[in-house]
């Protein structure tokens, strides 16, 4: 189960870890008397499961997690998902609905809150997509016929029925999906550091002004 990332100010460093202790790491002082500044915040997770990003984008370790296992080198995994967070896929076996094992995804929101009308046909539209024999087990090719094949032509005929021009690869990854997946590289970066040393410590001076700035 992740944890919550806390970070706290003190000795003009930067201090994050999962508990706030009774001293401070650096020069020792209790930390029982912190003034308003220092008081811990918690670290927002670039992490959302299936069940809390519907009509989204998801990506996924295609075997165990960010948090864990992951080595920034090993394959990923892509889909999307329904209104009630079941995540549709694209593999070797066909089309997959999954209730569970995205727990962890970097999520792409793909419609908007008052887009009412969409929302309302994006599960018809998800399931007669889904549904069509260019996604037959048969068809899957690992490079060229693939899950980021399935979840971008599925965005770019619902951009064609919003009368909106489609989005190569390339675009799409760019624009919508490296943000996200950089954001969550500097996570699993300061989330590996503390789980190994407790915490993870810089100069205060070096922050950007929020709190992503931890790398």
């Amino acid at each position: 189960m992740e944890k919550a990332v806390i970070k706290f100010h003190h000795c003009d460093k930067d201090i994050y870890c999962f508990f706030v202790p009774e001293n401070c790491p650096v020069c020792g002082e209790s930390l029982s008397c912190r003034r308003f500044e220092e008081a811990p915040v918690s670290i927002p997770s670039p992490f959302a499961g299936g069940q809390r990003a519907k009509c989204s984008f998801l990506v996924k370790p295609t075997t165990g997690e960010f948090l864990r296992e992951y080595d920034g080198r090993s394959d990923l995994h892509v889909g999307i998902t329904n209104t009630k967070g079941v995540v549709y896929n694209y593999n070797e076996t066909g089309i997959c609905r999954d209730e569970l094992g995205w727990d962890q995804s970097v999520s792409v929101p793909l419609v908007q809150p008052d887009m009412y009308s969409l929302i309302n046909q994006w599960d018809c539209y998800l399931e007669q997509f889904s549904s069509a024999e260019m996604w037959h087990s048969q068809r899957y090719n690992e490079t060229e016929h693939n899950c980021y094949t399935y979840a971008l032509t599925f965005i770019n005929c619902v951009l064609a029925t919003q009368g909106k021009s489609s989005l190569s690869k390339t675009e799409f990854t760019e624009k919508f999906v490296l943000p996200r997946t950089k954001r969550a590289s500097r996570y699993i970066t300061l989330y590996q550091e503390i789980s190994e040393n407790y915490f993870y410590i810089v100069d205060g001076s070096q922050k950007e002004g929020d709190d992503t700035s931890y790398v």
